[in-house]
């Protein structure tokens, strides 16, 4: 699937270098739309089940840079003549990973487990072009959920509805779910889901963005 991605040119390099990015995430989208990057949008087809079923689970930084060059490189196979930006993200808590929730239940069950503790947020990312990986790397950011009651957590629930579903560890830090912590130690674009500062400095190095 692909999706025309920010149509302003602004940073466009002379060379007229092209970028996709390999991800469905509004959240990246909007971040390097709101950077004014020039990019389009191809959705990697990917297995993450099984690139997860052969990582370390206690390695999450390490999971989200494989799971972005994965995406990268699955797509640069169909455009080698394009940079291909791929991104995820991890969720680290108590010595495991925290997925997507699949249901409203399982995403209050998974806040409450967290409440009144820390967990880290792992953002990978990897630039690819002609088939392989010319950059990746890992951003972290500690997240301390306050001690929150069931009765906010009730009212959260049921104003963010099934969009959180959509989030790992149930939440979106630009919405109400800034409401759930008490402090924050890391960058605000990591917590979105990718390292923007040095992806723009390698967007840079690559002629996408103008140095």
């Amino acid at each position: 699937m692909s999706i025309s991605g920010a149509p302003s040119t602004l940073g466009l390099h002379e060379r007229g270098e092209r970028l996709i990015l390999a991800s469905k995430s509004v959240a990246r989208r909007a971040m390097l739309e709101g950077a004014g990057v020039p990019f389009s949008v191809q959705v990697a087809d990917i297995d993450e089940d099984a690139v997860k079923a052969t990582h370390d689970p206690a390695d999450a930084a390490g999971l989200a840079v494989e799971l972005a060059r994965v995406k990268a490189l699955a797509v640069s196979r169909h455009d080698a003549e394009a940079w291909v930006l791929g991104a995820d993200q991890t969720l680290a808590f108590e010595g495991g990973l925290v997925s997507k929730a699949a249901s409203r239940d399982e995403a209050r069950d998974g806040l409450m487990a967290m409440r009144g503790k820390a967990h880290q947020l792992h953002s990978g990312a990897a630039l690819a072009r002609y088939g392989q990986v010319f950059w990746s790397g890992v951003d972290t950011a500690t997240m301390r959920v306050r001690n929150f009651s069931d009765g906010f957590l009730d009212a959260y629930l049921k104003a963010e509805g099934d969009g959180l579903l959509a989030c790992v560890g149930s939440y979106r830090l630009e919405g109400m779910g800034a409401q759930l912590f008490e402090v924050v130690e890391g960058d605000y674009f990591t917590v979105l889901g990718l390292p923007l500062w040095p992806v723009l400095e390698e967007l840079r190095r690559a002629g996408v963005l103008r140095s």
